[in-house]
């Protein structure tokens, strides 16, 4: 992300006109933050005795939730930088055969390449999420209201991320290629929705019972 000292900066940038940060960056961002809150799960279960034998579990989960919000967050960084030159080649000169072809092959590098951070940042909620089911099964009950908060946020970067994978894809001359990616996309958008809704419904109906 841009240098931003707080969540109020970066929503009023984000508010702004500014070309960066966008939806790729919320993404990522709702990303970090569900991660932050499995984070804060683990540390409310870990030293508690009646979660002492998910104890080891608890701190390798720890580990990976902490490795995925700062992953998560520099891939809100590596999004805008993908930005950049992907818009310089809407302005590229388009005149001779030669200018055609070296804008042609510009866009396409610079297409895939802001295809690949989404597809990324989905890699990632998936992970995320499946960290998020086993703390729904052995994390502090007093926290479970903060799995299922997690698990939609994570939802939200997942499919929040893969509406950034198909706007570079349709522009893609490289068919083959986009379809790969949008097939490797619908793929974790359905796996992860479904795995999504089995955790928050298991939380929602906890916390009514």
């Amino acid at each position: 992300m841009t240098e931003l000292n707080t969540i109020q900066e970066f929503l009023e940038t984000l508010a702004s006109k500014a070309p960066v940060p966008g939806g790729g960056g919320a993404s990522a961002l709702a990303g970090a933050i569900g991660a932050a809150l499995g984070g804060m799960v683990t540390n409310l279960t870990i030293g508690k005795k009646r979660y002492a034998d998910v104890e080891e579990e608890m701190t390798d989960w720890r580990e990976q939730l902490e490795s995925l919000r700062r992953e998560f967050v520099r891939l809100a960084k590596a999004d805008e930088e993908v930005f950049a030159p992907l818009a310089a080649c809407y302005s590229l000169p388009y005149g001779t055969e030669e200018e055609k072809k070296t804008k042609d092959r510009l866009m396409e590098e610079n297409l895939l390449a802001a295809s690949l951070v989404p597809i990324s940042i989905m890699e990632k909620s998936m992970e995320a999420l499946e960290i998020l089911e086993e703390l729904c099964e052995k994390g502090s009950r007093m926290a479970v209201s903060d799995v299922g908060v997690g698990v939609q946020l994570i939802r939200a970067a997942l499919l929040g991320a893969v509406m950034n994978v198909y706007i570079n894809t349709k522009s893609m001359k490289d068919r083959k290629k986009a379809d790969e990616l949008n097939t490797y996309a619908d793929q974790m958008v359905e796996k992860g929705s479904c795995l999504a809704d089995a955790i928050y419904h298991k939380v929602r109906q906890g916390l009514k019972a």
